[in-house]
């Protein structure tokens, strides 16, 4: 059982691939690239990955298996990251024009799946067609999550699992949606097609050409970074886009559930939501920060700053967008390292928030930064009151105790992660603590762009090996909000 989902996942991605293929064939007939070869390969050989296992699941030794646990779900859905991106990373391998080892491969993979938007390319502009669709393309499959792509698109009775749903999509009450989980699935591919289409004509507008604006849609969309120059979203030079891609970056850090109830006429849903009141409150708020920071610091020549009123709230607005969004795209104004100290905690907060649950946004989510506070009220009430009885309401709803501590516990581990990592950081790369805990932070929240050295102004292609697979990880972990991957880590699940 088990087995035959996973060689239909596997089949999926060679699916992507061959449509990159086909785009990477076209250039190669028009512009000489020659990177389809690449794409070819790793799409036959994805194939036929995905077919012999989804021919083993059939046998008679592959349906003796039990029934999928909840475990087993969970497991499935950590796998099918790795391997995704093991499969994923196999066109920067064997494309000739980029020279990288496999550590760098996997985690440009990783990066674009995840969403995170690092890169170890120094030169975007001398990337082929196809393999800057296919960074893109990753992201976008990565920002709504490949296991729902899989509810959506495969008719496989099996795959319809609400666990592996859960596992993937934290945050979301499947009790509310509509109860099959793949016209769940399809709705919210629907939804987020729909939100990539309209990106991606705003970009044609503008400056923009076609494949640029669809590739910039893709990343904008999920959420993720990755573009066709290295200057970013900054190359065009363009007021107009930046502020649509702000917006979009914004919308895209929304619970999609919301989305979800707007679809079927369920408008009132939005208006009792508490988190995403509390992420827009804090996406104004700081803003109006950003914009008092830029007014009051002084600069020195060396760093590219908004002068005009306009500039001054574009620029605050565009830095808070991308990176409260996990996005990571740079504006024409972006070294928040070059603008001095009292631009980074801020930033470094906005990486640690992160958006909403059930979005394309990275980070901790602000439910439970919600619920945090609202535990630490309570709990200083009840030290002045010891003997009330008091509940943590969310939504209007009395938020179970059972799912407190889970919230809790995630800040636990999140907390006893990000020192053990710091730790090895150091360790792998001659960084100092704020490098190191920058990179971590960046890479636990999906974000991209870090502090010191590998700050908005540089990137990762010079961190050791171990480092890369270390922040790898790192991006999975955040991604899959810790609880799936540790599943990987636990004997007795592989066991269930």
């Amino acid at each position: 059982m088990k087995k035959s989902i996973f060689g239909m996942l596997l089949m999926l991605e060679s699916l992507f691939l061959a449509f990159v293929t086909l785009v990477a064939f076209y250039y190669h007939c028009t512009l000489g690239e020659t990177d389809w070869k690449a794409f070819a390969i790793t799409s036959g050989i994805t194939c036929l990955a995905g077919a012999l296992v989804t021919a083993y699941g059939h046998t008679e030794l592959g349906r003796s298996q039990k029934q999928m646990s909840r475990g087993g779900a969970f497991i499935i859905v950590g796998l099918t990251w790795v391997v995704f991106s093991a499969f994923g990373m196999l066109p920067f391998l064997l494309y000739d024009g980029l020279d990288v080892d496999v550590a760098s491969a996997y985690f440009e993979t990783m990066s674009g799946f995840s969403t995170m938007g690092a890169t170890i390319i120094q030169d975007i502009e001398a990337m082929p067609h196809g393999i800057l669709l296919w960074r893109s393309l990753m992201q976008w499959m990565g920002g709504l999550g490949i296991v729902v792509f899989s509810f959506a698109m495969l008719p496989v009775k099996d795959m319809k699992n609400s666990t592996m749903f859960i596992a993937e999509m934290s945050g979301l009450s499947i009790n509310r949606l509509k109860p099959k989980i793949g016209a769940t699935s399809r709705r919210l591919l629907l939804i987020y097609l729909i939100l990539t289409i309209v990106c991606a004509l705003m970009f044609w507008v503008g400056p923009m050409n076609l494949y640029d604006a669809v590739c910039f849609a893709l990343s904008t969309v999920a959420t993720g970074g990755f573009g066709t120059h290295t200057a970013s979203i900054g190359y065009f030079h363009s007021a107009y886009i930046e502020y649509v891609c702000a917006i979009f970056m914004i919308i895209s850090s929304i619970n999609f559930g919301l989305y979800y109830y707007m679809s079927i006429r369920r408008g009132r849903e939005c208006l009792k939501n508490e988190e995403v009141k509390g992420f827009l409150l804090t996406v104004m708020g700081l803003v109006a920060v950003f914009c008092l920071l830029f007014h009051f610091t002084l600069f020195d020549g060396s760093v590219t700053i908004p002068h005009t009123g306009e500039e001054v709230f574009r620029t605050s607005l565009f830095h808070v967008a991308t990176i409260i969004s996990s996005s990571g795209f740079q504006a024409e104004a972006f070294d928040y390292v070059g603008w001095g100290r009292a631009f980074w905690m801020p930033t470094i907060l906005m990486m640690i928030l992160g958006g909403c649950t059930v979005s394309t946004a990275g980070g901790m989510k602000m439910m439970r930064v919600i619920v945090y506070l609202k535990y630490a009220l309570r709990e200083f009430r009840t030290f002045l009151h010891p003997h009330a009885v008091i509940s943590i309401k969310f939504n209007g709803r009395i938020i179970h105790e059972q799912h407190i501590r889970r919230v809790i516990s995630y800040l636990i581990i999140y907390v006893f992660i990000l020192i053990i990592s710091c730790a090895a950081m150091t360790m792998f790369m001659d960084f100092d603590m704020t490098t190191a805990f920058g990179a971590i932070v960046s890479s636990f929240g999906n974000t991209g762009p870090a502090l010191g050295e590998l700050g908005p102004a540089g990137n990762f292609a010079a961190i050791s090996a171990p480092a890369k697979w270390l922040l790898s990880f790192l991006m999975l972990v955040g991604r899959l909000e810790i609880f799936t991957v540790l599943f990987l880590f636990m004997p007795k699940a592989w066991r269930l």
